[in-house]
């Protein structure tokens, strides 16, 4: 084999204009949030708006920070954890079921269900978690 050939150059990747609009969204960010001066601003929004590839858009935008999140996505970034918690406490409610209907077979009668007590917690915080107030910021 031949050590001394190049690998061949992987095609740049090239941006579509919704990739464009999400790069002068974080640029008008920056620029309301003083990070960048209106020259600057706009200097980079004539780049991103001629840019073709992903490292050329990528690179007006490397040294400033992703926007917050609206609160819609906040929103359902927090309803889609909530969600996966309840799976976590089902998950829960099966393997706590399961080792007390083993202890039933074992003592060959029905004894008092205990996994209503860890998972009515579990529940309980789950709900207040849903229906407690939120603050301006969005924290509970």
């Amino acid at each position: 084999m031949d050590d001394n050939r190049s690998e061949p150059a992987v095609p740049a990747v090239r941006v579509s204009d919704a990739d464009r609009d999400r790069a002068l969204g974080i640029l008008a960010a920056a620029l309301a949030e003083g990070r960048l001066d209106a020259q600057e601003h706009a200097g980079r929004v004539q780049a991103a708006l001629r840019s073709r590839t992903a490292d050329d858009l990528g690179a007006l935008t490397a040294d400033l920070p992703a926007p917050a999140p609206t609160r819609a996505e906040q929103d359902r970034k927090d309803l889609a954890e909530w969600l996966a918690e309840w799976r976590y406490w089902l998950g829960g409610l099966v393997l706590m079921s399961a080792v007390w209907g083993v202890r039933c077979l074992q003592k060959g009668e029905l004894t008092y269900y205990w996994p209503v007590a860890p998972l009515g917690i579990w529940a309980a915080v789950l709900v207040a978690v849903a229906i407690w107030p939120r603050g301006e910021d969005g924290k509970n």
